[in-house]
């Protein structure tokens, strides 16, 4: 397995320092695989779930698919947006710390801190709620994107028996609602991930 990983890494140009075991089977019955590090420090990280219910065709798939987030730079778009989606937050916070407007709505005649901050919670929860559902529909596009690149740098046929199996584990829902989907899903349901990976 550490062979094919090694291969694998070597011909799509990603180096690779350390792979590591975790020994999750003591915790849950969770399987999963990432990576730690940046530059030339970077390290997989596999669940002995993972080993265990894998094949190492399927294992390479999955690594195959995190490698595509790392060559999509996905890692740094998604810190470039958290960082923004802060800046914006702690923006409106401070729009809100202070409001004379605010304060006598919610029945304090002085303005302060800590009101401000309480009609922060409760004002800022539909903006939380927007930005939180731009997370999600960026998060499907890059997953796709990492199905994609995989494909095409190793097959389809490891990756779609690794998320039937890893599916099968974690007893999602093959046909949830669009809506539902589309409001709280950072991945893109199973069948939606085999027809793309099937194209």
């Amino acid at each position: 397995m550490r062979t094919a990983i090694q291969e694998f890494a070597g011909r799509v140009g990603f180096s690779l320092k350390d792979i590591f075991v975790i020994d999750g089977s003591k915790r849950s019955t969770k399987a999963n695989a990432y990576f730690a590090g940046f530059g030339p420090k970077k390290r997989i990280v596999l669940y002995d779930t993972l080993i265990n219910d894998l094949t190492t065709g399927e294992i390479v798939g999955v690594l195959a698919h995190e490698i595509g987030h790392y060559k999509k730079k996905h890692v740094f778009w998604n810190m470039a947006l958290s960082v923004l989606i802060t800046g914006f937050t702690l923006y409106i916070l401070s729009l809100f710390i202070q409001n004379a407007a605010l304060s006598e709505s919610l029945g304090v005649p002085q303005p302060s801190f800590h009101i401000g901050l309480i009609a922060f919670g409760i004002l800022y929860s539909p903006i939380s709620e927007i930005t939180g559902i731009l997370m999600q529909v960026i998060s499907r596009k890059f997953e796709f994107q990492a199905d994609d690149y995989a494909k095409k740098n190793y097959n389809a046929s490891d990756l779609i028996q690794a998320l039937k199996k890893l599916s099968q584990k974690s007893f999602s829902n093959l046909t949830p609602h669009k809506a539902y989907v589309f409001f709280h899903y950072s991945h893109p349901p199973l069948l939606e991930r085999v027809r793309n990976l099937d194209k």
